[in-house]
């Protein structure tokens, strides 16, 4: 096989060889994948300078090469906190009201594209396949054709993408989705994503598009778009899963519940993932079952992100409102019945958490997919596996059909659910449990990879 050049926002530079922690998930597969093709991983270092020079940085670690370049001030506040996290990211959350149109937002953005494209092109090799990833990048493609690239490149979106009607009212919508044609192969998460896709590339452009095959053609070029479900790293869950700092963390968690059932949420702190909703509901649930305060108690960990964007501000400080309101109202003098942790724990620590917690709350407003959702599953003891509660607006829903599915905006159907979950009998849970898991250990992300790859390497030859 080719070579494998990976682009993205930010790279994840491997662990020297034999570090504890390996890396996996998208990460470790990626850096499988560059292992296994050679090749090279390129993107932005997370650092700033006051001036942007173009100067690369290359390095080689544990087999993997990464190239990467420090961006100017400016470029972070207008091509990152910008245009890709306070416009692209609300528009493709359906949260239109949070979504911000600012010309110098825009400006940046492309000026950030176009210096990924300088910087990375002599990089690549004749041969090579290109891989760009996610919505900081969604002109990268068109960016390297024009400096003459024939390599097939391709595209990986991370995020939902909306409805034709929403995405229309982005300002040079059709120009960055004329960008976007210039790439071979266009991924999605689910079907849903892709409909929408073809749908305003049918609409808006005009585009001859084959739904069967996902080929679009325009202007006299092919492009294709199809649905590649992205899952875990299952072996590497399983070994965090048998590491002593997996099961002190379960043991400390339930030495801490009180004999009362823990349900947790693992979320970044993003009102993508709906918090306030889901404590609202949580609410809800204790004001319908007072009683059974003695019976739940919920741990809610949020590690914050973005916090240089004030929607995000806004929704930290929203749900400490909120926790403190519950816990007020519900809290005795030896139990409180949410938990509210604002930092991160390692995948080790979490899987234990996940196995000592008898339920999952994973409620997005919208989510592209939601690993959460996969990893809980992936973590539970199967002769006594915990319930997940999941938002019908998780790509995730698309695979994990047996989870209990709620609207994530109705209190009501979250205190139902969460009501359901505690009383589920063992053998339901265990049928649910058993659908799951097959899709969660199959439908992997080196399997996501694998089938990505491929198809790159192969569109235009069926």
């Amino acid at each position: 096989m080719s070579r494998l050049v990976i682009i993205s926002n930010r790279v994840a530079v491997p662990k020297a060889r034999g570090a504890a922690g390996a890396q996996g998930g998208l990460a470790g597969a990626l850096n499988s994948a560059l292992k296994k093709n050679g090749g090279i991983w390129f993107g932005w270092s997370g650092g700033e300078v006051d001036e942007f020079t173009g100067k690369i940085d290359i390095q080689r670690n544990d087999g993997v090469t990464t190239a990467t370049l420090d961006l100017a001030t400016q470029d972070i506040d207008e091509y990152y906190n910008g245009y890709a996290n306070s416009t692209l990211w609300p528009l493709f959350h359906y949260r239109i009201d949070l979504t911000e149109y600012e010309n110098e937002f825009g400006k940046g953005y492309e000026r950030v594209n176009e210096r990924f494209a300088e910087a990375a092109a002599p990089l690549i090799e004749q041969d090579d396949l290109v891989w760009v990833h996610d919505y900081h990048l969604l002109p990268l493609g068109e960016r390297l054709r024009s400096r003459g690239m024939k390599n097939r490149i391709g595209f990986f979106l991370h995020t939902p993408w909306p409805p034709t009607r929403l995405f229309v009212s982005l300002p040079y919508h059709e120009r960055l989705v004329r960008t976007m044609l210039e790439y071979d192969l266009i991924g999605f998460q689910t079907d849903p994503w892709l409909d929408s896709f073809l749908h305003y590339c049918r609409k808006e452009l005009g585009a001859d598009v084959d739904e069967e095959s996902g080929r679009i053609v325009f202007d006299g070029r092919t492009t294709y778009a199809r649905a590649y479900p992205i899952g875990i790293d299952w072996d590497h869950v399983q070994s965090q899963m048998n590491t002593g700092e997996a099961r002190q963390a379960g043991q400390r968690l339930l030495a801490s519940t009180r004999h009362r059932t823990a349900m947790i949420g693992v979320d970044r702190l993003d009102y993508s993932k709906g918090l306030p909703e889901r404590i609202d509901g949580i609410g809800r649930f204790f004001d319908q079952n007072p009683e059974r305060v003695r019976d739940l108690v919920y741990i809610q960990i949020a590690p914050p992100s973005r916090e240089d964007v004030d929607s995000y501000q806004k929704i930290r400080a929203e749900l400490e409102q909120k926790t403190g309101a519950i816990n007020g109202a519900r809290s005795e003098v030896d139990i409180v019945p949410i938990r509210y942790v604002n930092k991160g724990h390692s995948l080790a620590e979490l899987c234990g958490f996940y196995r000592a917690s008898k339920i999952g709350l994973v409620t997005p407003l919208r989510d592209g997919m939601n690993l959460v959702a996969k990893e809980y599953v992936a973590a539970q003891d199967p002769e006594d596996p915990g319930v997940l509660i999941l938002s019908s607006f998780a790509g995730a829903a698309e695979q994990l059909t047996d989870a209990v599915l709620v609207n994530p905006h109705s209190r009501d159907d979250l205190s139902r659910a969460i009501r359901a979950a505690l009383d589920m009998p063992l053998e339901e849970r265990k049928r649910r449990y058993q659908a799951m898991v097959k899709s969660v250990r199959e439908e992997n992300v080196q399997q996501w990879t694998e089938n990505f790859t491929a198809d790159l390497a192969g569109v235009g030859t069926e």
